[in-house]
């Protein structure tokens, strides 16, 4: 059986996930909404960068996989395309946050205030990177091409399948499409990454923020495709999907939770050891303010997949899989709200909406790029993720694997003249 029909129910639970998502912003918005709506904005960034990134990297596995001459994954490789569907919904959402931020109507990024800007020495010094126009275009400009990538792989993938010459010229089509997309997307993408989340603490930069974000998104994209295999399998589909591509899978999302956790510490220690001032306060406002957070990530993203996935055979065992797979991406989940949340609370608190006390300390602790005082109260939300919070997360994960079943079965779930489709089918490890 090779073709997915998106059942009732599946539509059903969807559907239903998305209605809770939809319920949980509006009561962000009406009800657990300050006077700027930071709570909301920051909340829509959050996953919109998060599944949006999800997305990409399942188009990128793709092009890395034809690149490299990789057959392994040509068995399963619909269920990537299926996924990178999403970009173009991440896009349309990302339109919304740079276009609220270009004519000022969120109070996310602190240096899309012209005023602060001008007071500013380092804001004015990186005002010809982080500048509200730059932000709209660079958006439409790169999300753009990686959907105009996405969707020409796609209906190159799809014209394979009828393909009758059995020359591979349509997979020849997809190696050039994907050489090229690579390195634009690893430039790109860092871009993006430094505009849409590291500039939410704009006084504060790391070369390593890039990395440990993509990384990130690479281990989630894992774990989704890990649990929708599994789904798919209970249907009865993919057979062919054998316990050695699971295996390798495994091993994907083993090896990378330890490459996350090298970026991760590698970003903390070199900061820690050389203990300046503007860098150390990132780090130091989430220990101190955030602790659950600060070191449940490491645990979740670190420990339990290392200590459940060392062993060969929890790597095959679909239940393991799947309790691993859930818990990290929550967990990665968690991460992108620790990189959004913080800066943002920071952001509004200086725009006037704390006590007299706590403006002279943000005013005071800004001058040397310090802030971690702005955000000493603890606020649902913002130290950590309320009910709101959760349902939003739980709407845009219905959404995703909406679109990502809607486009499953739209194409049968196996390229039948992918030309390393027999090497997929007998794969061992």
């Amino acid at each position: 059986m090779n073709q997915y029909t998106f059942s009732g129910t599946a539509k059903t639970v969807t559907i239903g996930a998305m209605i809770v998502g939809v319920v949980s912003m509006l009561l962000t918005w009406f009800v657990g909404a300050d006077d700027l709506q930071s709570r909301f904005w920051s909340n829509f960034l959050h996953n919109s960068t998060f599944f949006l990134g999800i997305s990409m990297m399942a188009f990128f596995f793709i092009a890395v996989c034809i690149t490299a001459y990789a057959g392994w994954a040509s068995v399963f490789k619909r269920v990537w395309e299926a996924m990178s569907a999403n970009m173009l919904v991440g896009f349309i959402f990302m339109l919304v946050i740079a276009l609220t931020t270009y004519f000022h109507w969120n109070h996310l990024y602190h240096w899309a205030d012209a005023a602060a800007v001008a007071e500013d020495p380092i804001l004015n010094g990186k005002k010809s990177f982080l500048n509200p126009n730059w932000y709209l275009f660079g958006t439409i400009i790169i999300v753009g091409t990686w959907v105009i990538f996405g969707r020409k792989m796609r209906s190159l993938s799809l014209a394979e399948d009828e393909d009758q010459g059995h020359d591979f010229a349509k997979h020849r089509s997809m190696r050039i499409w994907s050489a090229v997309f690579l390195p634009i997307m690893g430039f790109s993408s860092a871009a993006m990454i430094w505009q849409w989340l590291m500039s939410v603490d704009a006084h504060w930069y790391s070369t390593l923020y890039a990395w440990h974000a993509a990384v990130s998104w690479f281990v989630a994209m894992i774990c989704l495709t890990i649990l929708l295999l599994i789904y798919l399998k209970s249907k009865g589909l993919y057979k062919e999907v054998t316990n050695e591509h699971m295996h390798d899978l495994g091993k994907f999302l083993f090896a990378f939770s330890i490459f996350w956790t090298y970026m991760w510490f590698s970003q903390f220690m070199l900061i820690w050891y050389a203990n300046i001032g503007e860098e150390t306060t990132y780090f130091l406002l989430r220990r101190e303010e955030y602790p659950i957070l600060f070191y449940a990530n490491l645990a979740v993203n670190f420990l339990i997949p290392f200590f459940v996935l060392m062993r060969n055979d929890t790597k095959r065992k679909l239940g393991s899989l799947a309790f691993v797979s859930i818990l990290v991406f929550i967990g990665h989940w968690l991460d992108f709200f620790l990189m959004i949340k913080p800066g943002v609370k920071i952001t509004r608190d200086e725009h006037g909406h704390m006590a007299a006390h706590g403006e002279e300390v943000v005013h005071g602790a800004a001058e040397h790029g310090i802030h971690e005082s702005v955000a000493s109260s603890f606020e649902v939300g913002y130290t950590i993720p309320g009910l709101l919070e959760l349902g939003t997360m739980i709407g845009f994960l219905g959404l995703f694997f909406f679109v990502t079943l809607t486009a499953l079965s739209k194409a049968p779930l196996i390229a039948k003249n992918d030309p390393y489709l027999d090497e997929s089918l007998h794969h061992h490890t």
